[in-house]
């Protein structure tokens, strides 16, 4: 395997990024597991990552007017609880590349266990709220994280 593509929180992994997360106390329930929508936080919190890590600068070209994301799909499985205080990793990768969208696999992992799963389509929209073909850039940077390169 290469040396890992490295920023301040994650890094790529052959075609997966990886972005570590620490359970904090703010992220739990009254019984001191993760409140399930922080899972989403958590992937989101990802997704940015890599997208800085691939050099996409997606608030400027909201900015800019040139368009914006938003989540058109998602399907996520609870499988484990995560726990105050667990180290966590969120792996994500790219199943689909679509002139307009892409379809990316996350997984919540502690240590080996799979704590979470989903599959999020995230789709361009132009600032009037109609999808929009992405930046051509942008779907070449994509190539890092794609399951099956085009």
């Amino acid at each position: 395997m290469s040396a890992p593509l490295h920023h301040a929180s994650g890094a790529f992994f052959g075609r997966a990024h990886h972005f570590p997360v620490r359970v904090n106390f703010e992220d739990t329930d009254m019984t001191g597991v993760v409140y399930h929508p922080n899972y989403l936080n958590y992937m989101e919190r990802a997704r940015s990552d890599a997208l800085r890590l691939l050099d996409i600068d997606y608030r400027a070209a909201f900015e800019r007017g040139e368009g914006y994301f938003a989540i058109a799909e998602l399907a996520i499985k609870y499988l484990k609880p995560a726990q105050l205080g667990d180290a966590l990793i969120i792996v994500s990768q790219i199943q689909v590349l679509r002139a307009v969208s892409w379809l990316v696999h996350q997984r919540v992992m502690r240590n080996d266990d799979v704590i979470a799963d989903a599959t999020i389509t995230l789709a361009f929209l132009s600032s009037d709220g109609r999808p929009k073909r992405q930046p051509k850039a942008w779907a070449e940077a994509y190539q890092i994280m794609l399951k099956e390169p085009a």
